[in-house]
């Protein structure tokens, strides 16, 4: 179908769906003429605990514009749109629920700058999902969909949501954790290259999840203690079980960003300790040779008087003389190093 391709149709859908689970066929993909024929006329499938779930490339010209004549949604959802980048929470909207989620690139490097944001309408009937960039959460949720997965309400297919990026991030923090494994491994091994900027990065980048994906306890809270009258109180609770599930992985990416702290300490020490042993091993090099410089400043002066200057062991003399002051301050040298 053309709904299912990667760019959307020609309203900008990525892929739209029809769940009733007193139909024969309780998923049902529909394409963007078919849901705005549904939305438009108010078509009731044979069950009232039917919805519909639209997902929008907002990349696509006519997305919005979709969204504006034949969704129906609040003014909040359209002001969240032009907010940026904010951070995750979820907040009611007169009768629905208006969700600001960041998710990470489908095509994620582990960069900081792999972070976009999902936007998302929950009503009793209609749940609408828009983004800009593929992103991991919701491509999995679609294909979970595909492969069966038929939620009974809109509010539990939030919740699916939820738990679909609170599995990413579980991924996210595994591959930090192996990358940070091996640098430690590199670190006792004594090849430094340059493990300390790649720690820069992954810290960054867990300071960057943490701040824009951990949902507003607040926004959170007000939700849970008065939902819409259309929230069903075990949907309430599977929600609010959902959203726990952040609280462990941000715990477990505090510890990653402890450990990352730990390490760049531990590589700013090496790096120090290396700069100080070449600047002893310089300065042992400028002492010793510093005898044999005043000498042979002292006897290139041209001048009158020179001692030895006539003596047949003179220049033995001198050399003599430079390797007694010049073994004297090695052994000054070693002996404070040691």
């Amino acid at each position: 179908m053309a709904a299912n391709s990667y760019g959307g149709d020609e309203a900008g859908l990525i892929c739209g769906y029809l769940f009733d689970a007193a139909a024969p066929e309780p998923v049902r993909a529909i394409d963007s003429a078919q849901a705005a024929a549904w939305l438009d006329t108010g078509a009731s499938p044979s069950s009232d605990s039917a919805f519909l779930w639209l997902h929008f490339n907002l990349s696509h010209a006519q997305a919005e514009r979709w969204l504006l004549r034949h969704a129906q949604l609040s003014d909040t959802f359209y002001e969240a749109l032009h907010e940026g980048l904010p951070s995750t929470r979820i907040e009611r909207a007169d009768d629905s629920l208006i969700a600001v989620i960041n998710d990470v690139h489908f095509e994620f490097s582990f960069e900081p700058s792999d972070i976009s944001t999902l936007w998302i309408s929950v009503g009793p009937r209609l749940v609408v999902t828009a983004r800009a960039k593929p992103l991991r959460s919701v491509d999995a949720l679609r294909t979970a969909v595909k492969a069966g997965d038929a939620p009974r309400s809109t509010t539990e297919l939030l919740e699916h949501l939820l738990r679909a990026q609170a599995d990413v991030l579980v991924k996210i923090v595994r591959g930090v954790t192996s990358r940070i494994d091996r640098i430690e491994d590199e670190l006792l091994a004594g090849r430094l290259d340059h493990k300390r900027a790649r720690l820069g990065v992954l810290r960054r980048l867990l300071v960057r999840l943490q701040r824009l994906l951990a949902p507003e306890p607040a926004a959170l809270f007000r939700l849970l203690q008065g939902p819409p009258a259309w929230m069903a109180e075990p949907d309430a609770q599977e929600l609010r079980g959902s959203t726990e599930e952040f609280s462990v992985v941000l715990r477990d990416m505090q510890a990653l960003q402890e450990r990352i702290k730990l390490l760049q300490e531990e590589i700013a020490a090496n790096v120090n300790e290396d700069n100080n042993r070449s600047l002893f091993v310089l300065t042992v090099v400028t002492v010793l040779a510093l005898p044999i410089n005043i000498l042979a400043g002292l006897f290139g002066m041209n001048v009158g008087g020179i001692p030895l200057a006539e003596h047949k062991y003179g220049f033995w003399i001198v050399v003599a003389i430079v390797a007694s002051f010049t073994a004297v301050a090695a052994w000054t040298a070693f002996r404070k190093k040691r």
